[in-house]
């Protein structure tokens, strides 16, 4: 017994039980930290590794969320286990950030009733609030969008979007308020069709849009909350004129958006100039915010808060062939303009003719008077598709659809944009055992392995 109890005296054989000690404790850092870990909710064991970031949660949904005061049904109709797993995904991870969120699945093929109780088809989420009795669907073919033309190119259907984030917020606002809005578009002056990508934007904040032929109207419908002009390439007549004149008296909303068409369009102007704008003559030229050269490709200089700087993080807006205005009188004390989109002072407008003016022009302004806002954008590029779609990391419409909601006091732009399904690896990783250890484990690893070495030197 002796001889065995000198062998464990030995500095090696110390060293070897304090090695296995600490294996020992590590072990059971590990193990105990496994244990916290599996009672952690999902959504707080996942990391999005996804390109373009397709599960992140903008703070425009997670303000909407932590507000929400009434309970929310997600009845999904679908067979959970083989749903696509980025859907399921994000529903669990958008529904855990409130408590009033419920979501339950529902088996279509073991629960055919189901389709008729809720009017629904499979493979849809039908999204309930039972105080206000309000229902709304989203399919998960409006989630993971399809790129239809790549059909026509490679014979096969190419993802295209995520949009769980855009079409949830959306539902959930619909469903909590009452609050609803009517844009009307006029037609009858050559006008341009508004792109359906601004038009998903405007359904989303549970805006309705409607069209309007001012020709043929002899007055302005009285559910109409907001009267817009896209790319006019003719002018409105002084009838009209004098009909836009009274609706905005009483307190209507106009947003023009110029067109690139250079005609004369003197009512138009008296309009503006009504409320502080001169047209300028020609096509701006900023030498100094440009796009690689292009001088009529400009980054115009942002000048926005409250309402119209939501969601404006890059302030980098595009516009393409602008005209421009400069700041005049208004006709009555009652009217402010503010500019919201300049150029830079090292600008110009030229004409078709050669002439040049320099200057600084505005390229995006607001009018108020009393509870009327009148607005106008010097470019219809603000919002074309080909500009929009070509350089994604613009926030043309982020901007457009702030502008918009600011005639109102009681509408937040939701309008939340599609993330892009073109490039790999949109997969959720599950951060596990090895995740949870490399974020918490690893640092108090080393902590005890440095006191371990600490000890044996003081014992040595």
């Amino acid at each position: 017994m002796g001889k065995i109890k000198n062998l464990f005296s030995t500095v090696s054989s110390r060293q070897g039980s304090y090695s296995l000690a600490m294996t020992a404790v590590v072990i059971g850092i590990v193990v105990f930290i496994n244990l916290i870990a599996g009672r952690l909710p999902s959504s707080l064991k996942q990391i999005d590794i996804s390109t373009n970031n397709i599960y992140e949660i903008t703070d425009t949904s997670r303000d909407l969320l932590k507000d929400l005061d009434k309970g929310v049904d997600f009845t999904v109709l679908a067979e959970k286990s083989s749903a696509d797993e980025r859907i399921r995904n994000f529903i669990e991870k958008y529904a855990a950030l409130s408590s009033h969120i419920n979501v339950e699945w529902i088996d279509p093929v073991l629960h055919p009733s189901a389709l008729t109780e809720y009017e629904a088809e499979s493979d849809t989420i039908v999204v309930s609030c039972p105080d206000t009795e309000k229902t709304t669907t989203v399919s998960f073919q409006d989630i993971i969008t399809y790129d239809e033309m790549s059909y026509y190119t490679t014979g096969s259907l190419t993802e295209s979007e995520f949009d769980g984030e855009g079409q949830l917020t959306s539902a959930v606002n619909y469903v909590t308020t009452d609050v609803s809005k009517t844009i009307y578009t006029v037609s009858g002056h050559g006008e341009s069709s508004l792109p359906s990508s601004v038009t998903d934007l405007m359904e989303k904040s549970s805006f309705t849009t409607e069209e309007l032929n001012l020709m043929m109207a002899s007055s302005i419908p009285e559910d109409c909350d907001l009267l817009l002009f896209y790319a006019p390439s003719a002018d409105i007549s002084e009838d009209e004129l004098n009909l836009l004149t009274s609706y905005m008296e009483d307190g209507g909303n106009v947003f023009f958006i110029q067109g690139e068409d250079l005609t004369d369009m003197p009512n138009f102007s008296s309009l503006m100039e009504t409320y502080g704008l001169q047209p300028s003559q020609g096509y701006i030229a900023d030498m100094q915010r440009s796009y690689q050269g292009n001088y009529y490709y400009i980054f115009p200089l942002l000048s926005v808060s409250g309402d119209l700087a939501e969601n404006i993080e890059s302030q980098m807006v595009l516009l393409a062939n602008a005209h421009g205005f400069t700041e005049g009188t208004p006709a009555r004390d009652t009217i402010t303009l503010t500019p919201f989109m300049t150029t830079s002072s090292n600008s110009y407008a030229v004409t078709e003719d050669g002439n040049t003016e320099e200057g600084s022009y505005i390229l995006g302004a607001a009018a108020t008077e009393n509870d009327s806002r009148f607005t106008v954008i010097s470019s219809s590029s603000m919002i074309d598709e080909t500009i929009t779609s070509q350089f994604t990391n613009i926030e043309n419409l982020s901007l457009f659809m702030n502008a918009v909601t600011a005639n109102f006091d009681d509408v937040e732009n939701l309008s939340i944009e599609a993330k892009s399904l073109q490039l790999e690896n949109n997969t959720m990783q599950y951060t596990g055992l090895i995740g949870i250890v490399a974020i918490v484990g690893i640092p108090v690893i080393f902590l005890i392995y440095g006191l371990w070495r600490w000890i044996k030197r003081r014992k040595a």
